[in-house]
């Protein structure tokens, strides 16, 4: 069996058994703590030009990868539900109302958030955006959205939504735009390859992987010149503005992660990593009076290659769960 067609039955597994009611993977206490990522198995096919907008119900717990139009319908009350949409690296989300029928004065609600929040982190973290969290939810019951969309700052989004009244609900349209300079990206996939740039920009730039993975780094640039220096996160890059930091951990936001290396200076030629963590990250600093760029290629851990050490690699860190 193809190891995608593993991942999808593996994920169809966990998801029934969460709807039983005994699985350890979803703590149905809050919308934000369901795991998009059990909902997600093969990558759908993206529509051709000229074909027919997808369409398709949307579920209280859902997880969207495609444009189109969803439609949610409360077949009974539905009080804690969330849909998380995930693009490709270079796209931004747009998510437009077109027919709404809440009643906000009963306690419904529905509100976009700019990014992704699990299990009470968030993606990108509050240093990485460029708006304060507060900023990051567009509410419904507060401000009229049926005339308008609401555009992301990365290639992920959400909603939260409560509906009380069987029958009661909305329809949204779902596009991408691209992004010609992504920052803030979680990757679809745990095979891949990206160069991410920051072109003079003060801003952190996050590239998360939420799987355990190789990491080889081809080619760094930054706007200093000195040769490859890999540092332990305890030295630090001694005040460089300029820098890539690479990051394990558990849970969604980067600000709580492991750091696990430093990488100072530019380079060409590979810098391998092993990070077997559930979320594996790839983080820019940049001061804004440079043009940064790093590209890296990573894929999916295996247990035989922590046997296996090559180049510079961590096999210390986050293997419990391997």
């Amino acid at each position: 069996m193809p190891p995608s067609r593993k991942l999808q039955c593996h994920l169809i597994l966990i998801v029934l058994a969460a709807l039983r009611g005994d699985s350890r993977y979803l703590e149905l206490q809050d919308a934000a703590d369901y795991d998009p990522f059990l909902l997600f198995g093969a990558s759908p096919k993206r529509g051709l030009a000229g074909e027919q907008p997808y369409r398709r119900a949307l579920r209280c717990l859902d997880m969207l990868s495609l444009p189109g139009q969803f439609t949610f319908t409360a077949a009974r009350p539905q009080l804690h539900c969330a849909a998380f949409f995930i693009g490709e690296a270079e796209e931004l989300l747009s998510i437009g109302f077109d027919l709404v029928s809440i009643d906000c004065a009963r306690g419904d609600f529905l509100k976009v958030f700019d990014g992704w929040i699990l299990k009470g982190e968030k993606f990108p973290s509050s240093q990485d955006h460029p708006l304060p969290t507060t900023d990051r939810y567009t509410d419904f019951c507060e401000r009229d959205l049926s005339r308008r969309s609401v555009r992301s700052s990365q290639n992920v989004a959400m909603i939260f939504f409560r509906v009380h009244e069987p029958g009661n609900g909305f329809t949204l349209t779902l596009k991408t735009d691209l992004n010609l300079f992504p920052c803030n990206v979680i990757s679809q996939t745990p095979n891949g390859r990206f160069t991410l740039v920051v072109p003079r920009q003060h801003r952190n730039c996050s590239f998360s992987i939420i799987y355990p993975v190789v990491i080889k780094i081809s080619a760094l640039t930054l706007g200093h010149a000195h040769s490859l220096q890999l540092k332990k996160p305890a030295a630090g890059c001694g005040g460089i503005g300029d820098f890539v930091e690479l990051l394990g951990g558990t849970g969604l936001d980067p600000s709580k992660m492991m750091p696990l290396a430093d990488l100072c200076y530019p380079f060409h030629g590979p810098a391998q990593m092993k990070i077997g963590c559930d979320n594996s990250v790839v983080r820019m600093v940049s001061s804004g009076k440079h043009i940064n760029r790093v590209t890296f290629e990573y894929h999916q851990l295996e247990p035989y290659e922590l046997e296996n050490p090559t180049g510079n690699s961590i096999p210390e860190f986050c293997l419990s769960s391997l």
